[in-house]
């Protein structure tokens, strides 16, 4: 929007600027059409008059028969009126400028994500490894969101509450950037208890969307909870739960041996918990054997668990049409005017 233009005085000649016009909205642009009869109109009585209108015999002399170039001066009534009609029709087609603001907002969803730290997620199929590979994931999912509320559970032996849900994304990346093996003492892959933990963190709000992302590469081997149990309970609180099982089976690089050579370490995972898991909650169940593939699996979530965002357009609409009026009615004072004085033709008006 022209911010110098809403703000001309009518009787500023900027009004008729070509930068001001053309940034103009008309409520009624076909009325604009009809500046082109002006002209045809005006012609059509010009030629009327000089053939129809009464004329006087009057004999001069070839020496009295002067031409004075004074005598164009007799076309400004009609020139006045022509403008007067342009003005008219540049108002009725309500020229206009309309700032529109349109304000966005979504009902967040409610995000756990569940990061499983036990000794097995130093293994080196990922790049640098499982934990740091899914650490990056994690902070480019929350990069994603938009007024979600997250929290991060993690869990090795034991499980705790590493941040609740908050929406301050920063804090939460520097929660994940401190995160390493040695957060927890007991060794093993409490995965029911890390989704008691997750779960009992969600029951606190009451938000209507509720996601869980749990992310491990082991068998539930500690804790005190059944991952089954835990996932009905999170169920019975609508809690929706996806589940990612990281890492490849098989021989897996796992540090380095005396020759400084990567040592090859046998690696199994149970898929079949997982999947249960996921199955229960409702979600998917994804596996990731590297690091694209973690990537994409955490693209994937993100694009199923959008907020739905809703906008509320406001228009605020300022009219012009006065200033073409002001200026219309004026020019026509004028030609009003001009009627009473000598550049009228006593005998036409």
């Amino acid at each position: 929007m022209d911010k110098t233009a809403s703000v001309l005085p009518w009787y500023s000649f900027d009004n008729f600027s070509p930068a001001v016009l053309q940034n103009y909205n008309w409520e009624y642009s076909l009325v604009l059409y009809s500046l082109l009869a002006i002209p045809l109109f005006f012609i059509a009585r010009w030629i009327i008059r000089y053939y129809l209108n009464q004329k006087l015999p009057i004999a001069f002399t070839k020496s009295q028969v002067v031409s004075n170039p004074m005598n164009v001066i007799r076309l400004l009534p009609d020139l006045l009126m022509i403008m007067v009609v342009a003005l008219i029709i540049v108002a009725l087609a309500r020229p206009q400028k309309t700032n529109e603001k349109v304000e966005q907002w979504t009902e967040g969803i409610d995000i756990m994500l569940v990061i499983d730290i036990s000794q097995s997620m130093q293994i080196e199929d990922f790049v640098p490894n499982r934990l740091e590979a899914a650490k990056k994931v994690a902070e480019n999912f929350i990069d994603g969101r938009m007024q979600d509320r997250i929290g991060i559970v993690v869990f090795s032996g034991d499980a705790y509450s590493l941040s609740p849900l908050t929406t301050d994304y920063d804090l939460l990346k520097s929660y994940i950037d401190d995160i390493d093996f040695d957060m927890i003492e007991n060794r093993g892959t409490a995965i029911g208890s890390a989704l008691a933990v997750a779960t009992n963190r969600m029951t606190e709000t009451d938000s209507k969307s509720k996601v869980c992302i749990l992310l491990s590469d082991g068998d539930n081997t500690a804790g005190n909870i059944d991952p089954i149990t835990a996932a009905k309970l999170a169920a019975a609180y609508s809690i929706k739960t996806y589940s990612i099982a990281i890492g490849k089976e098989g021989k897996v690089p796992f540090g380095k041996d005396f020759f400084g050579r990567p040592r090859m370490v046998e690696n199994t995972m149970d898929e079949t918990t997982l999947r249960e898991i996921a199955k229960i909650g409702g979600g998917k169940f994804f596996r990731a054997s590297n690091n694209e593939a973690l990537s994409e699996v955490f693209q994937l979530i993100d694009k199923y668990e959008k907020a739905e965002i809703k906008e509320t357009r406001y228009k605020d609409t300022t009219d012009f049409y006065r200033n073409y009026l002001m200026w219309a009615l004026v020019l026509f004072l004028i030609w009003m005017l001009l009627k009473s004085t000598f550049i009228s033709n006593v005998l036409q008006d």
